[in-house]
């Protein structure tokens, strides 16, 4: 009798939000708003120009900002569920529509409460700054610090009320139409063999691009790209509209840069972000010397576009979804049981949704909710081990977000910087575990796997950075980009981080269009880069201080965003302003390359 034939799907692996709600016609979603808009206008009778007036003192200005907190936590629920709805099954108008009705409905909350905000940005230094010293205001400190951080961006109420209601009908609903547009993109993939077509998914067909055969690959970009070309002129236009977008606002706002309002939202200063910038694309030699050593492994003339994720051999191990669960909580385990148990609550209470299916959104994530709720996590988990390194990852997130349920709502989000050091903390234990136990052949394809991981994300986010800097640039500059602008400035971005040892083909240039961040989030990217150089860092000090490291490291997960970045970094002994620190990180990746080209050494011998 033969061996019964392994599912390495995640099927039927859906995640519960009934902590949330139930569904979206449950009761309670109306009860929300009913409850959020009472509690908003007894705080518009009570606080409006209190602040102002200068007429709380800091115990008055704590119940104030704790009711402000209070309200603003229950009203995010509604549009919390909507979102995840919507990405669990893009392709049901209804999701769509109830999306936009939960967003709308929290657009007339915020302009009720508005005000509060406003005042406190306002408000004289003096004030303020006297408030803050009386311990009744510690809970708050770090939210008011980053609040008034704002205050020279700020405008008048009935502008802010203006630009908060048009926004649903304006950037948002571009928003929702590039995900809708590229979740439910159907790509016609047509095997080199039989020439028998198959519709899949995005996740599905990006998936064929680390077969091993590399006709597969090639097959699979041809069908990506012949999807994305169908959709090319409505996303290029999608593009361009939230490049003005972001240019009005940012003139409005007087940001010097396209960048600037990101910088100050993740609480670092244009010095620091430059700084890492400028070593990612200074140490692109040794993405070319990587790719140099694959090419020859690989045995081609000459790698493409295709040719970046291509496994080294034909056997690429697969791992079951039972079998990745049990990988990602024994990794976890072997650093910290703490974040090990903080995982297990994900695998026990339906808090993942894995399964591949047509019209769930693209990518992965973590959504933290709210602290009195619980995280969730979303990927597509086909059984490939660098599906298992996305669970890691994300589920990283996840522990990072679970710990730090003990801070109020206000304080629960790190910045983005700092909130991907989790994730890939996680993913480095996993890593280790896995190539631990792996023969000479696994141990250089493991390598290379967690290499190309790494370009990705500090030296491909970084390229992509720059392509966001140039587009917002020369669309300010000279108007609408075209299709062909738009797909050189990706070319010579991207290609800068590879040098001669990859050349992208033309398919290539329209590639951008599917890239999320880009549209929902502008400039969103560094902060893989600043989170994986970070994170190297940062675990080879945790291998050195051994045990007593976790603790510590744990400590810091539970605070949230209590702390600015450099406070948080601080407990760990890490200034985020040293070049020598980032070098750090570059340094840690050279070891991994090294140890590549010996193993590689070692396999030819």
């Amino acid at each position: 009798m033969s061996a019964p034939t392994l599912d390495y799907n995640a099927q039927g692996v859906r995640w519960n939000l009934d902590a949330l709600f139930t569904a979206m016609d449950d009761p309670k979603i109306a009860k929300t708003w009913e409850a959020a808009h009472v509690q908003a206008d007894a705080f518009v009778a009570e606080y409006r120009g209190a602040v102002e007036g200068r007429k709380l003192d800091a115990g008055g200005l704590a119940r104030a900002l704790k009711s402000f907190e209070d309200m603003t936590n229950e009203a995010s629920k509604p549009v919390l569920y909507a979102n995840l709805v919507f990405a669990a099954d893009t392709s049901n108008p209804q999701h769509g529509a109830f999306l936009q009705e939960q967003s709308e409905k929290l657009s007339e909350l915020r302009v009720k409460v508005m005000f509060f905000e406003l005042e406190l940005q306002g408000a004289e230094d003096a004030y303020i700054e006297g408030l803050m010293k009386d311990p009744a205001l510690a809970n708050y400190t770090h939210f008011l610090q980053t609040t008034r951080s704002f205050r020279p961006h700020k405008l008048t109420e009935a502008e802010e009320v203006l630009l908060e209601e048009t926004s649903n009908t304006g950037c948002r609903a571009w928003q929702r139409l590039h995900d809708e547009l590229t979740s439910n993109q159907i790509y016609t993939y047509q095997d080199p063999y039989t020439g028998e077509k198959s519709d899949l998914s995005q996740e599905e067909v990006l998936d064929k691009l680390r077969d091993a055969d590399r006709a597969v690959r090639q097959a699979s970009a041809d069908a990506f790209s012949a999807g994305l070309q169908s959709l090319n002129r409505t996303l290029v236009f999608t593009y361009n509209t939230l490049l003005a977008d972001k240019r009005l606002e940012d003139r409005l706002r007087k940001f010097e840069h396209p960048e600037s309002s990101r910088h100050l939202a993740n609480e670092l200063d244009k010095e620091t972000v430059d700084l890492v910038m400028k070593l990612c694309k200074e140490s692109s030699p040794t993405v070319e010397r990587y790719y140099h050593v694959k090419r020859e492994l690989l045995g081609l003339p000459e790698l493409t576009h295709i040719d970046r994720y291509a496994p080294l051999f034909e056997a690429n191990q697969k791992k079951t979804w039972d079998e990745a669960k049990a990988i990602v909580r024994d990794s976890f385990a072997s650093f910290s049981q703490e974040m090990a148990q903080a995982a297990e609550e994900f695998f026990n209470n339906g808090w993942i949704d894995a399964e591949p299916r047509q019209g769930k959104s693209g990518g992965a994530f973590c959504s933290y909710n709210t602290p009195d709720t619980h995280p969730v996590l979303l990927l597509t988990y086909l059984g490939d081990l660098s599906d298992v390194m996305t669970l890691a990852h994300e589920m990283g997130h996840g522990v990072h977000s679970f710990l730090s349920r003990g801070q109020t709502p206000f304080n629960y989000h790190g910045t983005l910087p700092l909130a991907e050091l989790a994730s890939i903390f996680g993913e480095m234990v996993t890593f280790e575990r896995i190539v631990a136990d792996a023969d000479l052949k696994d141990k250089l394809a493991l390598y290379a796997e967690k290499i190309e991981g790494i370009f990705a994300s500090v030296h491909r986010q970084a390229a992509m950075f720059r392509f966001e800097q140039r587009c917002h640039q020369k669309r300010r500059a000279e108007g609408e980009l075209s299709a062909e602008e738009f797909g050189q400035i990706w070319q010579e971005e991207i290609q800068s981080m590879f040098g001669d040892s990859i050349q992208l083909g033309d398919q290539h240039r329209l590639w951008w269009s599917y890239v999320g961040h880009f549209i929902f989030a502008p400039f969103y990217v560094y902060a893989y880069s600043f989170g994986e150089l970070l994170t190297l860092s940062i675990y080879q000090m945790s291998k050195k201080e051994g045990p007593g490291f976790a603790d510590k490291y744990t400590s810091v997960l539970k605070l949230g965003g209590a702390k600015t970045p450099h406070e948080l970094m601080e407990i760990l002994g890490v200034d985020l302003r040293s070049k020598t620190f980032w070098e750090g990180g570059f340094a840690a990746l050279e070891e991994l390359v090294a140890r590549f080209e010996a193993l590689y050494a070692e396999y030819k011998s």
